[in-house]
């Protein structure tokens, strides 16, 4: 894979940025804006091999394999009420680090790797999360701006400690 230049890098960046700043604020519906219509997007599960790190995802099992249509109404559930896994609503703090950019398949889109660490906190008595992963997402460049159309995630620990992952990573 090509490195881009220094100017799409910056680019895809920012939009990580924005990204997280959204998600941190819930502002869910701007972030939809933020999607592509033909959005993928999974967090496959992780499996410990005997010495090696290498093939330990499970391809037909994943926390999230979803669409937009899914996302839309995950969003829509926070909204009325009745989302008990997020009530009360969690505090979130999204890190994005390590942000490496490469050349698409397409020539509007960008692959953008990325670490990130996310702080979750709910109520006062239990203690907080942290989930770290790794993320392969695709933005693909549109009249309105970068786009994501997809995000792979693969959380670097096989059992998640989360009472539950009802947040975006």
């Amino acid at each position: 894979m090509l490195s881009f230049t220094s100017a799409t890098h910056h680019e895809a960046h920012e939009f990580l940025v924005r990204e997280a700043e959204l998600l941190d604020e819930r502002r869910y519906r701007d972030w939809l804006d933020l999607l592509a219509p033909d959005i993928v997007y999974r967090m496959p599960v992780r499996v410990t091999a005997p010495e090696t790190l290498e093939h330990g995802l499970l391809e037909d099992m994943a926390h999230f394999d979803e669409d937009l249509y899914s996302l839309r109404k995950r969003i829509e559930r926070f909204e009325t009420g009745h989302a008990w896994t997020e009530d009360p609503p969690s505090r979130t703090r999204h890190f994005v680090t390590n942000v490496r950019t490469f050349e698409g398949s397409a020539a509007d889109e960008v692959v953008v790797r990325s670490y990130v660490l996310l702080f979750r906190s709910r109520g006062d008595i239990r203690d907080a999360d942290l989930v770290s992963a790794e993320r392969t997402d695709v933005l693909r460049r549109t009249d309105a701006g970068l786009r994501l159309a997809r995000r792979e995630i693969l959380a670097d620990e096989s059992v998640l400690r989360t009472q539950n992952l009802a947040v975006f990573l």
